[in-house]
């Protein structure tokens, strides 16, 4: 991490879905790695699995990137050299667009990668996905878009 870091793209209103939780999620793409930001977590049984993660996800927008890893103890990092692949598959209106990332990082608490579901508020982030493609720090990242069918 240096001074200069810049952000290239950053993925918003995420989910990663646990046995008996939902965890929110925001991840910061810089010129150097990618940031997974910890935004809040929802129980299934309480409040109808209500996304928690407003206020949370705020105080990533408004951080540099190297605050971002000391906002939460499960905000974590991965190089830009040890991600393989970035693949969103985009959503219909009967499924949520799913977000793959791939990486070979023995330090990074999920030992191959994360696979994140978008909220209902998410946008689609097909276009900051495309923006990856060209950036010459991604240069050696598969980068994929597989768009489904039906609307």
């Amino acid at each position: 991490m240096t001074a200069t870091e810049d952000p290239i793209a950053r993925f918003t209103h995420w989910i990663r879905q646990r046995p008996n939780s939902i965890e929110f999620w925001e991840l910061v793409v810089t010129d150097e790695r990618l940031l997974c930001c910890f935004v809040g977590e929802s129980y299934r049984s309480m409040l109808l699995r209500a996304d928690m993660g407003e206020r949370d996800r705020a105080l990533v927008a408004d951080s540099a990137p190297a605050e971002l890893e000391s906002l939460d103890e499960r905000n974590f990092s991965v190089p830009l050299e040890a991600i393989e692949g970035i693949r969103l598959v985009t959503g219909t209106r009967f499924r949520r667009a799913k977000l793959e990332i791939d990486w070979t990082h023995a330090d990074a608490p999920y030992d191959d990668g994360m696979t994140l579901v978008s909220t209902s508020g998410a946008e689609s982030q097909a276009d900051a996905v495309a923006g990856l493609e060209d950036e010459p720090s991604l240069e050696d990242v598969t980068v994929e878009i597989e768009r489904r069918g039906w609307f």
